[in-house]
C-alpha cells in the first residue's frame, strides 16, 4: 500500500505521514528533507555562476542516511529547499529516490508536495493535508521554541507565506491537490485529532479498494 501525504510548509503532513506509517507498518520517507539537504549543501554557492549544476551533483551525492530532520528542519534549509526545487536536474536526481522509495514491496508513505501528482500518481491513497497560513506559522514558531531556537512569530509567518508563493509558482513543480486526493484540513485540529482522521480516510479508501 502506497499512501501519499501532500501539503503546503507546516501543515502537519510530515507528523501525519510519521503517524500513519507506524499505524500500518509501513516505511516513512519525508522528501522534502531530500531538498533541504541538498539546499544547505550548497548554501555557500548561491552566487556561482555554476549554482545548478553543483545543486545537482549535491543531489546525485545526496545520502539519505544522513537527514538530520534538526539540522534540516530551519528556516534557512526551507528556503535553499524552495530555491533547488526549481532546478530541474536536482528534481530529476530527486524523483529518482522517491519513486525507488514507494516501490519496495508492502508500499510505504511519502510526504512532501507532489507526491500525489508526480510521484506516485498511482497512490492507493493520497492525502492533501492543509491548514490556515497563520496556524501553521504559530505551529512551526511552537516547534522551534521547543528545540531551544529564538525565533521570531511574524518572521516564521512571513517565511511560510513566502514558501507557499514559491511552491505554487515553481515552473518544475506541481503543487496541487490531486484530483482524487482527500482533503484534510487541521485548522482546528490538534495532532491526535489530525491523525485520526487520517487513519480513518486511509482506513476507508482500503475498504473501499477491497469491495471493488
Amino acid at each position: 500500500m502506497i499512501i501519499a501525504v501532500d501539503g503546503p510548509a507546516a501543515s502537519g503532513k510530515g507528523t501525519l505521514a510519521a503517524g500513519l506509517a507506524r499505524h500500518f507498518g509501513l516505511p516513512h520517507l519525508d522528501t522534502g528533507l531530500l531538498y533541504r539537504a541538498v539546499g544547505l549543501a550548497v548554501a555557500g554557492s548561491i552566487e556561482a555562476d555554476d549554482f545548478e549544476a553543483r545543486a545537482g551533483a549535491a543531489a546525485r551525492a545526496l545520502d539519505p542516511t544522513h537527514l538530520d530532520p534538526a539540522r534540516l528542519g530551519t528556516a534557512e534549509a526551507a528556503m535553499l529547499a524552495s530555491r533547488v526545487a526549481r532546478i530541474p536536474e536536482v528534481r530529476a536526481a530527486l524523483i529518482d529516490f522517491q519513486r525507488q522509495f514507494a516501490a519496495q514491496p508492502g508500499g510505504a508513505v511519502l510526504d512532501g508536495r507532489d507526491i500525489g501528482t508526480r510521484i506516485s500518481p498511482e497512490a492507493d491513497v493520497k492525502l492533501f493535508i492543509t491548514a490556515d497560513t497563520r496556524v501553521r506559522a504559530e505551529r512551526r514558531a511552537a516547534q522551534l521554541r521547543r528545540r531551544g531556537v529564538a525565533v521570531d512569530g511574524e518572521a516564521i509567518y512571513q517565511q511560510i507565506a513566502s514558501r507557499d508563493e514559491a511552491d505554487r509558482n515553481n515552473p518544475a513543480g506541481a503543487f496541487y491537490a490531486a484530483p482524487d486526493a482527500h482533503l484534510l484540513d487541521t485548522t482546528e485540529l490538534d495532532i491526535d485529532a489530525a491523525l485520526r482522521a487520517a487513519i480513518a480516510i486511509v482506513e476507508a479508501a482500503r475498504a473501499g479498494k477491497a469491495s471493488q
